[in-house]
């Protein structure tokens, strides 16, 4: 008998899950921050707000995670081996599923450490595997809050260069930037201010959601970071902490100087991805009439970059049959979480 599913993405800095209904179609879903770093029962706070959102059922959980990266492990399998444990301990008495990339879906009563390379950080794969099983071909980018996923489709399939973290980051199919979290001194050490040429400040004062609220494509529920100063989510906040990249001094009537500096920020990480497009485009497995796939909460970079590009655009929330629209965190923002659910619940049929 068809049963409900919950597709968890565990990361480092936030848990998404997507709920699917006995027929495979996506109910809602949800994202909680979850500062892992700090231990894992900031895991467990995280499950918990998200199951509360919930419908009382008797789920099918299946996780894909990158948590595992956290400083909080001694190393990636420690992640891995903690993650699954905290989760059947969590959901104790519940059916729970571990997504391990080419080696498909296993019960954790299989999982050895073996397994560990293959589940670690495969969430990218099961977003651009569900993706391919739509399309027959085109260049998957997943713009998150701290990363960047880029992955060519063809023939319904993933043609993946590389699949751990390592070998995508030589390959750049995983381009280590995003819209929030990341710092804007991780994204450039000069910039065009006032006219000049000038050296920024290495920093940590200010973030990508400083940059997208100045350039008005933050999408606030997207943030559930603290900024760099524990001050507050506002424009103006987000300019000041900006300017002190710059050793200039604020002033709220500096507004517009500040806007045009975000822009020229917005500019260097625009062009570090496009730039990893092009050598992945280079490949001459794609055509100028396959379309670029946004998912992630920065896709609307993935949308601009496609235009630059000449490539028609398809949002990663089209690809779904959906019960769920309207919301302030949608299916594409959710992306692997949604891809493993709906992987599985194919298998399960």
């Amino acid at each position: 008998m068809p049963q409900c599913i919950i597709g968890w993405d565990i990361g480092g800095a936030h848990v998404k899950a997507a709920v699917l209904d006995s027929n495979g179609s996506v109910l809602n879903v949800f994202q909680s921050p979850c500062p892992l770093w700090q231990g894992i029962e900031y895991l467990n706070q995280a499950v918990e707000d998200i199951l509360q959102k919930t419908p009382d059922s008797n789920y099918k959980h299946v996780i894909t995670m990158t948590g595992e990266l956290v400083d909080l492990f001694e190393n990636r399998d420690q992640g891995v081996a903690e993650i699954i444990k905290a989760m059947r301990e969590y959901l104790s008495g519940q059916e729970l599923i571990v997504y391990a990339g080419l080696n498909g879906f296993l019960k954790p009563s299989v999982i050895s450490d073996k397994h560990y390379e293959s589940i670690a950080s495969a969430n990218w794969l099961a977003s651009a595997s569900f993706a391919a099983s739509k399309l027959d071909a085109g260049l998957f980018i997943d713009i998150g809050s701290t990363t960047t996923d880029i992955l060519v489709l063809k023939a319904s399939k993933v043609h993946a260069i590389g699949l751990t973290d390592f070998d995508r980051m030589v390959s750049d199919e995983l381009v280590y930037t995003g819209i929030i979290r990341t710092a804007v001194m991780a994204v450039a050490q000069s910039a065009c201010f006032k006219g000049n040429n000038m050296g920024l400040m290495a920093e940590y004062f200010a973030t990508m959601a400083d940059v997208y609220r100045l350039t008005a494509e933050l999408n606030e529920a997207h943030d559930q970071t603290d900024t760099a100063d524990g001050a507050e989510k506002t424009i103006l906040a987000s300019a000041k902490r900006l300017s002190r990249m710059t050793g200039y001094e604020y002033l709220d009537e500096d507004l517009s100087l500040w806007k045009q500096f975000a822009e020229n920020i917005k500019t260097q990480q625009k062009n570090k991805i496009k730039q990893a497009c092009e050598k992945h485009l280079s490949r001459n497995l794609l055509s100028n009439k396959d379309c670029f796939i946004g998912a992630g909460v920065g896709r609307f970079l993935v949308k601009q970059l496609a235009d630059d590009l000449g490539y028609p655009y398809i949002d990663f929330s089209e690809l779904i049959e959906q019960k769920v629209k309207g919301l302030e965190i949608d299916t594409a923002d959710c992306a692997p979480a949604v891809a493993v659910a709906l992987l599985y619940s194919k298998l399960s049929i």
